[in-house]
């Protein structure tokens, strides 16, 4: 079998997932740590995957989306030592088939590019891919599926828990959505603030957006709230929850790696 092992390193969580032909037949979400040691992460992810059946021997390559650099070159070592193969890593460098229209291209996160070739893939441009991760990121592409740059604000979680970190009295808060906007205790007026104001923001940022083109963009939408935001919003979206691995695989599939 000629998989590829697609690897995207965020700064919470890590995905890793085994895909063939440009779907992702399994992946794992395990925690982004830069403590663990090479033998440790070559063990766990080979265990990961012959839980699910796969050997070492089914894996072509090794491509690996990163934006902890600490993190990247411990998966580097592990593609090499423990599944035997050698990895390419998503970056300005690499031929993307793309131009990185931005004022310093080293500077764009992996993830970002890696987002806007696997959406220009599905659903052509102009388009914008939001992530909701650590950080929420607005990505935008032309027709041509050329990277223009974009927005980043805090993610979700990241309000939630810097709000709690910041005010003695606010407490950390599961982020739920309760039934009614004039909230009667605290932790509900948390819930709506964060969780509606982070909706708005977005619509009124891709809004902003939106008014710099001529046609109508289409929207992407990616992440760990990707399912709030879209149920949500107004606006017409496609979720696709493990973009990134499919940019991951795009680029590799460019460089004739799968």
């Amino acid at each position: 079998m000629n998989y590829l092992l697609a690897i995207d390193i965020g700064n919470t969580n890590t995905v890793i997932g085994i895909m063939k032909d440009g779907v992702v037949l399994h992946s794992w979400r395990i925690t982004t740590g830069n403590l663990q040691t090479v033998d440790e992460l070559g063990i766990l992810v080979l265990e990961l995957l012959r839980n699910r059946g796969y050997q070492t021997a089914d894996i072509r390559h090794v491509g690996i989306c990163s934006v902890v650099p600490d993190v990247t070159t411990i998966y580097q070592a592990v593609a090499t030592t423990y599944i035997g193969r050698e990895s390419f890593t998503v970056g300005h460098h690499l031929d993307l088939g793309i131009k990185i229209i931005y004022d310093d291209p080293r500077a764009v996160g992996a993830d970002r590019l890696a987002n806007v070739i696997a959406a220009m893939h599905r659903f052509g441009g102009p388009g914008v891919v939001i992530d909701l991760g650590t950080a929420t990121t607005f990505d935008v592409y032309n027709d041509k599926g050329d990277y223009l740059g974009g927005v980043i604000s805090p993610g979700i979680e990241t309000s939630a828990l810097s709000l709690h970190r910041r005010a003695a009295k606010l407490p950390r808060i599961n982020l739920e959505l309760p039934d009614t906007i004039i909230a009667k205790n605290t932790t509900a007026a948390m819930q709506n603030g964060i969780l509606l104001g982070s909706l708005k923001s977005a619509e009124g940022i891709i809004g902003e957006i939106q008014k710099e083109f001529d046609q109508p963009l289409k929207l992407t939408i990616t992440g760990g709230f990707s399912t709030f935001i879209r149920s949500h919003s107004v606006l017409s979206m496609e979720q696709v929850p493990d973009l990134v691995l499919e940019g991951v695989y795009r680029i590799g599939h460019r460089l004739g790696y799968c």
